[in-house]
């Protein structure tokens, strides 16, 4: 069976010593919130955040955010694609400036039936409160967590999407069972030592309420729960009644916002996510 290609070790060489800077508060992508940009994935419109070069010599070695494509609908006007380009865009950059990593500036859309998900150690999935997966990708899910890779899932909220997530994840693990973490585990405290861990509602929500339960009734508590294999790695993060990516994508969009969510919670807890995946 074709394993993950990892690079973790390369990675960790070249990548891992983190330098702590403070987010900038200037906007990367300065562009009207409402926006939005054909999904063309073999053409990247940067929209205005800065591109860079990788060392050749590491080329290798260059850590990748990858997009997963399913193939159900996610309702309430977006799924898979909820954030795309910006979010990858703007946290890619981050990375790149923010650590050591040699990072990919495009990054790429896979699919969970495509082999070439297995050459990547990390991937994002977005929106699964309606997700409907097919058989293939139930077992393209499990064939990529199982050997090696790590995936993070965001930008769910209430119960009625949790359950629908739990039916679909079971599905892909039937004997597994998503675990609370607490706030001691060493994910909260890799790079950034949060305090808390981050609830990040969406921008419009927040305009309109002020709230960070995205204006929901039933999603005042956030939660961060962990899958893991057999030797006890974590596979998956599975970020409930939050958006951290929502705060990747505008952060060029309002600067309180950018300061409240995107500075203080979203960057710390995605660079603090990716470490932890890239080390362990």
């Amino acid at each position: 069976m074709k394993r993950v290609r990892t690079g973790i070790a390369q990675c960790t060489l070249h990548g891992v010593i983190i330098l702590v800077l403070v987010v900038a508060a200037t906007a990367i992508a300065q562009r009207s919130p409402f926006m939005r940009r054909e999904f063309r994935p073999e053409i990247v419109d940067r929209g205005g955040v800065p591109d860079w070069k990788n060392d050749e010599r590491f080329k290798s070695d260059v850590f990748t955010f990858v997009r997963v494509r399913y193939s159900s609908g996610g309702g309430r006007g977006g799924n898979w694609h909820t954030d795309y380009p910006d979010a990858e865009l703007n946290f890619s950059y981050r990375l790149h400036e923010m650590t050591a990593l040699e990072v990919d500036p495009n990054g790429k859309v896979l699919e969970l039936t495509d082999d070439t998900l297995l050459d990547y150690p990390w991937a994002y999935l977005i929106e699964p409160g309606r997700m409907s997966l097919s058989e293939a990708e139930v077992a393209g899910l499990r064939r990529y967590l199982l050997n090696g890779g790590f995936l993070m899932v965001d930008d769910f909220w209430g119960e009625y999407e949790w359950d629908n997530f739990y039916r679909e994840i079971k599905r892909v693990f039937p004997d597994r069972e998503p675990i609370d973490l607490p706030l001691e585990h060493e994910i909260f405290h890799m790079v950034y030592d949060l305090k808390k861990k981050p609830q990040v509602p969406s921008i419009y929500a927040w305009l309109a309420t002020g709230r960070t339960d995205d204006n929901r009734t039933d999603a005042s508590e956030v939660h961060y729960r962990a899958l893991f294999d057999d030797k006890g790695r974590m596979m998956a993060i599975i970020c409930h009644n939050t958006d951290i990516g929502d705060a990747w994508e505008r952060e060029g969009e309002n600067e309180t916002y950018f300061h409240e969510f995107s500075e203080k919670w979203s960057f710390p807890m995605g660079i603090n996510i990716v470490t932890y995946a890239m080390t362990h």
